[in-house]
């Protein structure tokens, strides 16, 4: 058996993983690099840019018609999954700062795509608690504050449908998950990966992407 970590991703390979990937479109590039210019000190909190592709492909691989983010900074990943949508698709938002998301909004109009996000500017849990307690999503996305990851997911697993998807980002945190003096964000990050792996309502696996990528799909 080939142990799986044999292979270390150097920044030569990962710009070949970039290049057999989907090429992110004028917007998106555009928004990935306005984010790292106007926001040098917060852009590690945009998702990798390999996951823009990725969680394209599950929209589309899910059927999505009903997505809900938490966490949504300035909007790539958004972005990457409303355009995935079907016109009448609609994708829910979930962050608190207006000054980071209105770098969304200006890349979800020229996309064509402001249409299908509803951004609701609030903390996510009152959003969340808000929406229809029936199964009625389709994808999920997770990239929060991480002190509140369980009680994100507690909110949204009941609302997944049957075979629904949950997409949670971070789950290495940078590879702390595994010191075992880990406290704040890594140790909640820790619990939040032990919580899942218990969950008998999902079906769960941990991948290397990125910082680490968590997808869930509801069984139960």
């Amino acid at each position: 058996m080939t142990k799986g970590n044999t292979t270390k991703i150097t920044e030569e390979l990962y710009a070949y993983v970039l290049a057999h990937n989907p090429p992110l479109d004028p917007v998106q590039r555009e928004l990935v690099e306005t984010t790292y210019a106007r926001l040098p000190d917060r852009a590690g909190m945009q998702s990798a840019e390999e996951q823009g592709p990725l969680l394209a492909f599950l929209a589309r691989l899910t059927g999505a018609r009903h997505i809900v983010e938490v966490g949504t900074f300035t909007g790539f990943s958004a972005l990457s999954m409303a355009q995935a949508l079907p016109a009448d698709g609609v994708l829910i938002a979930c962050d608190i700062s207006e000054e980071w998301t209105a770098y969304g909004r200006e890349a979800w109009e020229k996309a064509g795509v402001a249409d299908r996000i509803d951004l609701r500017i609030a903390p996510a849990l009152d959003t969340l608690r808000a929406m229809p307690a029936e199964p009625h999503i389709d994808m999920a996305y997770l990239d929060a504050d991480k002190e509140n990851y369980i009680p994100y997911w507690e909110e949204l697993v009941p609302r997944m449908r049957p075979g629904g998807l949950v997409v949670a980002d971070n789950v290495l945190f940078h590879g702390s998950v595994v010191d075992p003096s880990a406290t704040g964000a890594p140790a909640a990050v820790k619990a939040f990966n032990e919580h899942v792996a218990a969950d008998p309502r999902m079906e769960s696996v941990l991948l290397t992407v990125a910082d680490g990528l968590t997808l869930s799909r509801r069984t139960t």
